[in-house]
């Protein structure tokens, strides 16, 4: 027994030794200081939690798999949507815009789409419903969280209605964010014909996942392949199941050539999940002009080789001549985003932030109003959002470049997740998002650097040890 205590020095010791310079490897800087920290100081604790959160890449093959489904896609798309590609070439004063989302996002841009904003949650699962009770051929639907709350049944009925029509109706959630839909709700789906599916199964001996909170994040709904919807809306109650916060969402009911981009993305996760290809040929009619709008769709996350929508972001602030506007629900910026911030303000550009006054998550909440202060004192414009949980995520760049989608801004999103935002290129577009971004401007309280300075000390130490997680937030 008087050999134990040495024993367990020894363990940790070896731990530490062992598991640091696997970090270094594995790990960004500021991420693996923070490991390293964890690890030292409780090195059981800590290799456990290294080993279930510590590595934010998919596994290799599922990566060049994946790439390898997105060349193809595209490829085969070439026919269908020539005529609307846009030229990054010919696109004058957005040319260094248009070249950098497509080497990042390894889509283009296409023109001759419609775009209807939808900025509350009743209205768009209405409005989904409807689509899905006027599908003739198939509906696909991909989402994070589906609840079985009143909301979520009443899209599973509709779905039931649809394929007794004879429509195929195919879904996808998220293993964790939809966890208890599926306990409750996949068996009465799947006798019915809807053939249902969970993304990244939480299984220690499934090769294909690395990291069990690296999670399918993308919110979509393609119809017969002429009808999208992406943005933040998942499948739920407004008010996420909490019964007090009420949450303020973002969807984009899209028609025209993009949806066929939407479907891809929707083909590309069913494959990796099942292993079954979806017909193309049977799932992509031809591309027809709805209007004028120019849309580029934007996946990310750990199948790309780089933090492909962090670049983009931080580039576009970088490119920013007069006002940059973020709403997000979290904000837990890395260096490199807070430095472009900073090199905006210093070069006059107005930057606004409209973040919730009340939010879900207490750790990542701390950690976000760790960063008040300094934004204040570089003159950020920070505005707090008071009727509930703002969990829009949006960014314009001088009325002229929008992004919209499910991406917040905070290391899961741009690491750890899979994530889907469209950008929006054209005048039109970009108004629609940024007259929104005024609506909830005019529902939120600006915050001032001298009443920030009042508060407790002891608000400030928390909040300030929650910052030391931020780079695994």
């Amino acid at each position: 027994m008087d050999s134990l205590p040495f024993l367990i020095l020894v363990l940790e010791w070896t731990i530490r030794l062992m598991v640091v310079p696997i970090i270094a490897l594995r790990c960004r800087p500021p991420a693996a200081l923070a490991w390293v920290a964890i690890v030292s100081v409780q090195p059981f604790l800590g290799l456990l939690l290294f080993l279930t959160f510590g590595n934010s890449r998919l596994p290799r093959k599922r990566i060049a798999e994946h790439a390898r489904h997105r060349r193809s896609f595209q490829l085969d798309l070439f026919p269908l949507l020539r005529e609307y590609y846009v030229d990054p070439e010919a696109a004058s004063e957005d040319r260094s815009r248009h070249l950098l989302s497509v080497q990042l996002g390894e889509i283009p841009a296409l023109k001759g789409n419609s775009l209807e904003l939808i900025d509350d949650t009743q209205p768009a699962i209405q409005a989904l419903i409807r689509d899905i009770d006027e599908a003739t051929q198939h509906v696909h639907i991909l989402v994070y969280i589906w609840m079985d709350d009143e909301t979520g049944r009443r899209v599973c009925d509709a779905l039931i209605r649809a394929e007794q029509r004879g429509v195929q109706c195919r879904v996808l959630v998220d293993a964790v964010g939809s966890g208890r839909f599926l306990r409750n709700q996949s068996r009465r789906l799947r006798e019915a014909g809807v053939e249902i599916h969970a993304a990244l199964p939480v299984n220690p001996f499934r090769k294909k996942l690395a990291r069990i909170d690296m999670r399918n994040h993308r919110k979509l709904a393609v119809i017969d392949g002429r009808i999208g919807y992406t943005g933040s809306q998942n499948i739920c109650n407004a008010d996420y199941g909490t019964r007090q916060l009420e949450w303020h969402d973002l969807m984009l009911r899209l028609t025209g050539p993009i949806v066929l981009q939407l479907q891809a993305v929707f083909c590309q996760d069913w494959y990796a999940e099942t292993e079954v290809q979806i017909p193309r040929e049977e799932f992509f009619p031809e591309a027809e002009s709805m209007g004028q709008r120019v849309l580029e769709l934007f996946p990310s996350g750990p199948t790309y080789q780089t933090q492909n929508l962090h670049r983009l972001l931080v580039a576009m602030i970088y490119e920013a001549r007069h006002e940059v506007i973020i709403t997000t629900p979290y904000f837990v910026p890395d260096e490199s985003l807070l430095q472009a911030i900073e090199v905006a303000r210093l070069r006059g550009v107005i930057v606004r932030l409209l973040l919730p006054e009340r939010s879900d998550q207490i750790l990542v909440s701390a950690a976000q109003r760790s960063f008040y202060r300094e934004l204040l004192e570089m003159d950020v414009r920070i505005s707090l959002f008071q009727p509930g949980l703002l969990h829009s995520k949006t960014m314009t760049v001088d009325n002229r470049f929008a992004v919209v989608g499910t991406s917040n801004m905070d290391i899961r999103s741009f690491a750890c997740n899979l994530e889907l935002n469209l950008i929006l290129f054209d005048e039109l577009s970009v108004n629609t998002v940024v007259q929104q971004q005024q609506k909830y401007l005019a529902q939120s309280l600006p915050l001032k650097l001298t009443a920030w300075l009042q508060r407790s000390r002891w608000k400030t130490l928390l909040e300030a040890l929650a910052r030391l997680l931020a780079p695994l937030l």
